[in-house]
């Protein structure tokens, strides 16, 4: 630091007052747009500054001494007209240990005039202080640079150049008192170099340069007045009502609502207004809206409304059926909605092409007896109190009565199966055991005198293997032969009713199936019998050996 504040003071001091008087004269020639009606929202300035420092490192009392050569910058954000905050950096180097650095940070205020901007803040904030550096051989310092707090109070002027739409000022000076404390740790008496010490200094900063703006401070946006009838039209006794919405009122005041309407005198005092409309005629009709939170320009507005009165029209009606289709002489019932625009009350009545109906409610009843399958039309009719109507139609179908149903198809039905493996010695024989199923059969036949029987033999695999016969006649077909004949000769059936048939069953049996008239016999796998190749034998008894 060199050790020539006084005269760099005064040379700062004359060049201040040096371009202060030569912007005073150059506003007074070209007077600049005034920055008081819309400041600015940030200002970043940056200029050169002058560190005038009083103070001492203790021990051993050596000296910090000015700098004449230094820059800072600053950046203030503005939250109304005449407040903000702001941020200061600033570096006045001085050698490789003996200058300082600072950042702070304050609120800061402003007052602004036409052409020029006073101002005055207070900071706080961090300083990184070195030194001080002494040349003296035999007491040398070299304290490395050290973080330590600063206070700053301080304020300036201003003036707006008239470029750029004011986007400018020059900052004439800026004069800043700081109080800076800084430890550097325990004291080292120098050998030649000593280190430590504390330093409370009291030093003066004084700046000047160019500042830019940025943005404005926008004064409120003027009040706006909206409103809408809700519904828009309506009739005669329909209740509107007109709902204004005010915009950008300042939640600080009270906001006054006043209405005017050309259908009469109206009263509220809210943001709505409810109208009568029991004695307008048809007809298109404006409400208007007044609000007001103060008698500046932009602290009130006015809105307007149309809603329109309709005449009145007549009813409608709707009209159905349920069920929609009935047998004949059912009844059906008749459902009628009818709906007047203006609730005016409704009479029913009712008419059908065929069959009666009867009710005068929302509600009646069809009576389709004595009336013709087809289609019945049903009106329904509506009135209300002024004589206007409507009608709608709805209808209900008569069904006509089914066809009787076709007699049933007849079907075979299957009887008893007899047994032909008790007589070994006779294998076709029908033996006695069998005469029970067989009487069945008869008796089966004796009740449809006109149904036939079918007897179809079968043999077991067996006797298909015996090659040595005296008749070469398949069992089979023998059984069936014996048993139709049992039938004929002695339960008296009428042999064209009967037809035998061979199996294919391995089983040794005779199956009967009664075929009604009508029936068709299924003989899938059965074969008829020849009856002319096999003869009948007769139940005889087996003869008894002696």
């Amino acid at each position: 630091m060199n050790y020539r504040p006084f005269r760099s003071l005064g040379r700062f001091v004359l060049a201040a007052c040096a371009v202060g008087l030569g912007t005073a004269n150059l506003g007074a020639q070209t007077p600049a747009t005034p920055t008081g009606a819309n400041p600015s929202r940030f200002d970043a300035y940056m200029g050169y500054a002058y560190f005038g420092a009083h103070g001492s490192l203790r021990p051993p009392y050596t000296h910090y001494s000015s700098i004449n050569e230094g820059v800072i910058g600053s950046g203030a954000y503005y939250f109304n007209k005449y407040a903000g905050g702001e941020i200061i950096y600033s570096n006045s180097p001085s050698g490789p240990n003996d200058g300082l650095q600072d950042i702070s940070m304050g609120p800061i205020v402003r007052l602004p005039l036409e052409n020029f901007t006073i101002f005055a803040h207070g900071l706080v904030g961090g300083v990184r202080l070195g030194g001080p550096n002494n040349d003296s051989p035999a007491y040398f310092f070299h304290n490395p640079y050290t973080w330590g707090t600063e206070l700053t109070v301080g304020g300036g002027m201003d003036y707006a150049l008239p470029f750029f739409d004011n986007r400018f000022s020059l900052r004439l000076f800026q004069v800043d008192y700081k109080y800076i404390h800084d430890d550097f740790g325990p004291y080292i008496a120098p050998t030649p170099v000593g280190t430590g010490g504390r330093v409370n200094m009291n030093a003066v900063e004084l700046s000047g340069g160019l500042v830019a703006h940025f943005g404005h401070i926008v004064p409120p946006p003027p009040v706006t007045y909206a409103c809408v009838a809700a519904p828009p039209s309506g009739f005669p006794g329909d209740p509107i009502t007109v709902t204004g919405t005010a915009l950008n009122l300042n939640p600080k005041k009270t906001a006054t609502y006043s209405w005017t309407s050309d259908t009469g005198p109206v009263s509220s005092t809210s943001n709505a207004v409810s109208l009568d409309t029991k004695a307008l005629s048809a007809g298109t009709y404006t409400v208007k809206g007044h609000v007001t939170e103060g008698a500046k320009p932009g602290q009130s507005a006015d809105c307007s409304a149309q809603f329109a009165v309709k005449a009145f029209e007549p009813p409608t009606i709707s009209c159905s059926a349920s069920p929609t289709s009935v047998d004949p002489g059912g009844s059906a019932t008749i459902t009628a909605t009818g709906r007047s625009p203006q609730n005016r009350p409704l009479s029913y009545s009712y008419s059908a092409s065929a069959g009666s109906v009867t009710g005068t409610s929302s509600t009646a009843t069809l009576s389709t007896a004595g009336a013709a399958p087809g289609t019945i039309s049903v009106t329904c009719n509506v009135v209300d109190d002024k004589g206007q109507t409507a009608s709608a139609q709805t209808s209900v179908t008569v069904i006509a009565p089914p066809p009787p149903p076709p007699p049933p198809v007849p079907t075979t039905s299957s009887l008893c199966s007899i047994s032909f493996e008790r007589d070994k010695a006779r294998p076709t024989r029908v033996d006695n055991e069998a005469k029970a199923c067989l009487d069945d059969v008869a008796l089966n036949l004796q009740r449809s005198a006109d149904a036939k029987l079918a007897l179809v033999g079968n043999e077991d695999s067996k006797e298909m293997s015996i090659k040595k016969r005296k008749v070469p006649v398949p069992f089979a077909a023998e059984r069936a032969v014996n048993t139709k004949d049992y039938l004929v000769t002695e339960k008296g059936i009428d042999p064209s009713r009967i037809t035998v048939y061979t199996g294919a069953a391995d089983a040794q049996t005779v199956t009967s199936t009664l075929v009604p008239v009508g029936a068709t016999l299924d003989t899938t796998g059965d074969t008829p019998v020849d009856e002319s190749a096999v003869k009948a034998v007769p139940r005889t008894p087996v003869k008894k050996k002696k």
